[in-house]
């Protein structure tokens, strides 16, 4: 793992981490033990509380049948659904339940004898029962991991905060004398159950929600976790086939490596005399300009060139299919198809209303960590932008992930499509140009009574770069662009007016 870095009181130390993995056990999911820390800790209690449909069970489930998986013996309480209902969920993920023991004690199941006459409250002798009813499955197998699902029913029958608590504090005595691993598993509440959350060792929280438009959206969060370092913060997730798919909270100071300094020329002399050389791998750079002025054109000849280079690239278009991309890009003469099919170019199609900002940037991690791509192309920033609940999550995720590309020596390119064609009603929907190292702007321009597009570079922290502007065209000859232009005016103020003669222009 990288380097152990101080992040303050506020964050955790990776070689605290590394220290503490070997002490733990495994979830059975390989990025909840990360988001842990390395796993759970031996012989302690863990609720696990969150929304109807958060996904609870599902990591029950993974957890119980990892300890299957390493021959251990795993018990799973049925209190609230029965038997049938947990089988029905291992169904759906494909999940074989051969080896796991389950212990249908749900209302209603023979394992509990509701025909007892008693002169005690009927409450008092179900509760009984149901402790009795635990305990001897447990005496019965015998196992390192347990999980009780869950743990409303207990509430119920206790019917006093008081009781409840007793009840939660003498399984959890009884179990800790088992050396055994135990996960309560209960609804989430709108106000916290503290008397629950102060009992249990940890604390994992999922929640679950619908936006206006768009597929439910889950996230984790571990609440609590005594004497252990945990990735802390709320980490997004899918139910899938096979289980949760959690996508970790992308923290930038983790990831660290040293790379080869270098410039990514464009191919097109003029461009790169525009940007002194080239644009530095490690840097971003954020294209800006109104609807058809060339954003998407430059980004593909920039993956292009970076792979004639002898690199890979990632492309995320957010507006537009693949195959546009490519039939656009061709028409260019920029051969992406070829570069996708040779292994080179990731070039994938983003619907913002089903993929999460975390899961996006979990998979431009796998473009980057296992593909090697050194230039990523985010296509564009609106589209993003419609991923994200509010602008300030926009730009905090976005400022993370752009330091973690720049770590990691990847040079990045995001396009953003300004409101409005010309004049000075011409805006950016989203104010993150501080973020980027360097800023180009596309306009258009009127002349000879043609519509005509100019390119100019405002900002470049890495290096110099010309402040002239120059002429932009594309055509099936590719992409061109002039010298530079003098006669310019009002191109800052959105309304470029050109007083030259026609010669320098294209």
């Amino acid at each position: 793992m990288d380097r152990a870095i101080d992040q303050g009181s506020n964050e955790f130390h990776l070689s605290e981490i590394e220290a503490q993995a070997p002490a733990l056990i495994s979830s059975g999911d390989d990025r909840l033990d990360y988001v842990l820390g390395g796993g759970f800790a031996k012989n302690c209690t863990i609720l696990i509380e969150g929304d109807p449909g958060a996904g609870k069970t599902t990591l029950a489930l993974t957890f119980a049948l990892e300890g299957v998986r390493k021959g251990g013996s795993c018990l799973y309480i049925c209190l609230s659904e029965s038997e049938e209902d947990l089988k029905a969920v291992a169904d759906s993920h494909g999940l074989s339940l051969e080896g796991l023991h389950i212990a249908d004690l749900s209302p209603g199941s023979e394992a509990l004898n509701e025909n007892t006459t008693t002169m005690f409250h009927p409450s008092d002798v179900e509760l009984s029962e149901l402790t009795t009813a635990i305990t001897n499955a447990f005496e019965q197998h015998s196992p390192t991991r347990v999980v009780i699902d869950s743990l409303g029913e207990l509430r119920h029958l206790s019917q006093s905060e008081l009781r409840y608590r007793r009840q939660l504090i003498a399984l959890k005595s009884y179990f800790r004398s088992k050396e055994c691993t135990v996960l309560f598993i209960d609804d989430r509440k709108e106000i916290a159950d503290l008397q629950l959350q102060s009992v249990a060792r940890g604390t994992i929280e999922l929640q679950k929600s619908t936006p206006n438009y768009g597929r439910i959206r889950r996230r984790l969060q571990v609440s609590k976790m005594r004497g252990q370092r945990v990735r802390t913060g709320f980490h997004e997730f899918t139910i899938e086939r096979g289980g949760l798919q959690i996508y970790p909270r992308l923290v930038a100071a983790e990831h660290q490596r040293t790379f080869e300094p270098g410039m990514l020329t464009s191919g097109i002399a003029e461009l790169d005399s525009l940007l002194s050389g080239g644009l530095r791998y490690g840097t971003s750079t954020l294209i800006t300009g109104a609807a058809g002025t060339g954003k998407s054109s430059l980004t593909a000849q920039y993956a292009h060139a970076a792979i004639q280079q002898g690199g890979a690239a990632a492309i995320y278009a957010f507006d537009e299919t693949a195959g546009n991309y490519i039939t656009r890009s061709e028409g260019l003469g920029i051969p992406i198809g070829a570069d996708r099919e040779s292994g080179k170019l990731v070039l994938k199609q983003v619907d913002s209303a089903e993929l999460s900002p975390a899961e996006f940037a979990w998979h431009a991690r796998r473009a980057v960590e296992e593909l090697n791509c050194r230039v990523v192309v985010i296509d564009s920033l609106n589209g993003y932008l419609h991923a994200m609940p509010d602008e300030h999550y926009l730009r905090g995720q976005l400022h993370e992930l752009l330091s973690y590309f720049s770590q990691l020596g990847v040079c990045t390119l995001i396009t953003l499509s300004q409101h409005g064609l010309i004049g000075t009603d011409v805006e950016s929907p989203v104010e993150t140009s501080y973020l980027a190292d360097a800023n180009i702007l596309l306009r258009y321009f009127e002349h000879s009574g043609r519509v005509r597009k100019a390119i100019s570079v405002v900002k470049k922290r890495a290096g110099g770069h010309e402040a002239s502007i120059r002429e932009l065209a594309l055509s099936s000859n590719g992409i061109r662009i002039s010298e530079p232009l003098d006669d310019f005016q009002g191109v800052l103020a959105g309304v470029p007016e050109y007083l030259g003669t026609h010669d320098p222009l294209i």
